[in-house]
């Protein structure tokens, strides 16, 4: 299994739009592919990619596969995401800081 990316793997518009779909709830491979204009083939294989990246699970039932939001690896890029914004929260607030120490000193 590759490991992907998840910010390449949302970097494409089709991809970004499964995701978005999967976000409304559990679908099948028809279902997301009917509301695209893919072919269904294409759609698997840009479900692979988001897959790949822990984005998506897939689950059989019968003869379908079911795609859902995989929360544990939503749950990571959130995780991800968080920790940059602290980061920048972080920065932004020293940046202040000594912006306002150097104003008071200039008085």
């Amino acid at each position: 299994m590759a490991n992907t990316n998840p910010f390449e793997a949302l970097g494409n518009p089709t991809r970004r739009a499964l995701f978005e779909m999967l976000r409304e709830g559990p679908r099948s491979v028809s279902e997301l592919a009917d509301a695209l204009p893919v072919s269904q083939p294409a759609v698997s294989q840009h479900l692979q990619v988001l897959r790949d990246a822990r984005l998506v699970r897939v689950e059989k039932r019968g003869q379908q596969r079911i795609y859902s939001i995989d929360r544990e690896g939503l749950a990571e890029l959130r995780s991800y995401v968080e920790s940059v914004w602290d980061g920048v929260l972080g920065a932004f607030e020293r940046a202040a800081t000594e912006s306002s120490l150097k104003e008071d000193h200039d008085e």
